[in-house]
């Protein structure tokens, strides 16, 4: 028998949406996505020639369990010259993925029943690694009118003997929003000494207002970054995260028995990525606000409510309660019927429930596309 940790975990419902996607498209439908939150952007050819480079010298043994020590300078250097702050290199792990990050993260952290603070809605999976770890999800159920995000007073009203962290997401996802500095200064102070986990995979994607990292604010915090959504590199499986130094042995000796080490030439991808061009980044960000503006419009025009316009990532969550409240049943009822793929609301917790998100990391083209589909279906 399974265990029920693992038998209890939800599906991950935009996978699913994906997967029968892409089962419709082998049966010759033509689906536009507006589901995945993946770039539809190629990785850099300076990145994939960095691998290519790597494999063929011979770098494709075991590297140092923390990663290699000139892309770990590499991701110092960067955010030193972003924001300004110093992180030594020995305060950072390398790993396959942000989501392994975040395993070591929650497995050298919690005890059973700790509590990890969260705001709901959330990124889908964040309290299946909680559960699994064997804490607690503290849900904090944000207000749709401030964009759903966490407010320092609502943080400090659920800090309690069991606290083991806060979790923040800047940009979000499913939401897009993107913390104000001043909520970053207000969120470290109510912190005191429980530690800040700060998501920031989406960092760099922003549109209006400036980009911050927790470490700005206060050294108690873990942050977990990586190369899939800026860099284009999803399936390169890349991430890292920053620790305090006093955590750091623990982690490492997590990473050690789970994982061993990240793909070396993946690793030196990623030093090309930090230190290489930036060019296609601005392209993106240029191309990704266009998508933004016009999807958000489209959306308004359908009949969908949005409180608050987002502001990064590349992601709407869109009020759909006047087409019905089972966003599950909403979503495969679009892509059965009219082949627009979205995510149903309720991956992202009951608070995102009557919601659907939608990524704009696909073509204009397709996007005006889905919203003719989408109109067209919904005037029915």
């Amino acid at each position: 028998m399974l265990s029920r940790k693992v038998e209890n975990i939800p599906p991950f419902y935009v996978m699913e949406v994906l997967e029968r996607a892409q089962q419709l498209e082998k049966e010759g439908k033509n689906i536009i996505h507006l589901e995945i939150g993946e770039p539809d952007f190629p990785t850099a050819p300076h990145i994939c020639n960095a691998a290519k480079a790597a494999m063929c010298s011979g770098n494709t043994k075991y590297t140092h369990s923390q990663g290699l020590i000139e892309l770990r300078k590499a991701i110092a250097t960067n955010y030193k010259n972003k924001f300004n702050v110093d992180i030594s290199p020995d305060q950072i792990i390398v790993t396959s993925g942000t989501s392994p990050a975040m395993l070591l993260l929650f497995l050298a952290l919690i005890d059973p029943e700790d509590e990890i603070i969260m705001s709901n809605p959330h990124y889908a999976c964040y309290p299946n690694f909680v559960t699994t770890a064997g804490g607690v999800p503290d849900f904090i159920y944000t207000n749709e009118g401030n964009g759903f995000m966490l407010q320092p007073d609502e943080i400090a009203a659920h800090i309690n003997p069991k606290t083991k962290a806060i979790l923040i997401n800047s940009p979000s996802n499913p939401t897009g929003q993107v913390l104000p500095e001043a909520t970053f200064r207000e969120l470290a102070k109510v912190a005191g000494k429980v530690p800040i986990i700060s998501d920031e995979i989406y960092q760099g994607l922003v549109y209006e207002g400036e980009d911050h990292t927790i470490l700005e604010y206060t050294d108690n915090a873990f942050v977990l970054n990586g190369f899939s959504k800026l860099y284009a590199m999803t399936g390169w499986r890349l991430g890292y995260l920053i620790a305090p130094k006093q955590y750091i042995r623990t982690l490492q000796k997590v990473q050690q028995n789970l994982f061993i080490s990240t793909n070396t030439f993946v690793q030196h991808a990623g030093i090309a990525a930090l230190e290489g061009p930036q060019e296609q980044i601005k392209e993106m960000i240029e191309t990704y606000n266009k998508r933004r503006l016009y999807l958000i419009k489209r959306l308004k025009e359908i009949g969908f409510g949005i409180k608050t316009e987002p502001k990064g990532a590349y992601y709407v969550l869109a009020d759909a309660r006047k087409f019905g409240n089972d966003s599950l049943k909403l979503s495969r009822n679009i892509l059965e019927d009219i082949g627009v793929a979205v995510t149903p609301g309720i991956d992202f917790g009951q608070g995102a429930e009557g919601h659907l998100r939608f990524s704009y990391a696909n073509s204009l083209e397709n996007i005006k596309e889905g919203m003719e589909r989408l109109e067209a279906y919904l005037k029915k």
